[in-house]
């Protein structure tokens, strides 16, 4: 029973999961509580310091100001606690923190990238054989105009057999986010298996 228990213990992931622009939304909460109930330990780094907005514009407003450098910084120093051997993921703006740790710090396992992908130049080259998903509807004007995201993932993909491109039919943006008016349940819910499936 011992030995059983011990392989389940081993098949579970830690993580740790960066929210979107709007911030540290009770969408992203659920989701990472979901992840938890699947038996993983998960981050969750508020990187604007306890504030949430309702629109999207408002959410890059304060990320704006605030700067994007600094808010990637605070991403990066909410890992370095943590042990080498995490799933990094992000959501939109959360990318940025989780896709550059999931290339430079070693020992990472893996990376989770829903709605955005930058080029892996970004960062240097991708780390040999770290495993990761794209996640983005093939509508979403923030990750498929041409020349942006998504021509940044389709590279990631084309050069590395472990990264893999998931297009969700629609147009939004933060479609996983149960608690904003975008949330899609049909694609939210692939979204999370694909997920789950990844993470054992």
């Amino acid at each position: 029973m011992f030995e059983i228990f011990g392989s389940l213990e081993l098949m579970m992931a830690e993580v740790v999961l960066y929210h979107h622009s709007q911030g540290l939304t009770d969408g992203v909460k659920a989701f990472a509580e979901e992840l938890r109930q699947a038996g993983h330990t998960v981050h969750t780094p508020d990187l604007y310091e306890g504030n949430t907005y309702a629109t999207l514009d408002e959410g890059m407003e304060y990320a704006r100001a605030t700067g994007f450098g600094k808010i990637a910084e605070r991403g990066v120093e909410a890992a370095q606690e943590l042990p080498a051997n995490v799933v990094y993921a992000g959501f939109s703006l959360g990318v940025v923190p989780a896709q550059q740790l999931t290339q430079t710090r070693p020992g990472a396992v893996g990376g989770l990238f829903f709605y955005s992908c930058l080029p892996a130049e970004e960062f240097g080259a991708w780390p040999e054989g770290v495993p990761a998903q794209v996640h983005a509807m093939e509508e979403d004007p923030f990750f498929a105009e041409e020349g942006g995201d998504i021509d940044a993932a389709r590279a990631l993909v084309a050069a590395n057999s472990s990264v893999e491109l998931f297009l969700y039919p629609g147009k939004e943006h933060l479609f996983a986010d149960s608690s904003l008016p975008g949330y899609d349940e049909p694609a939210a819910k692939l979204l999370l298996q694909r997920t789950l499936d990844f993470l054992s």
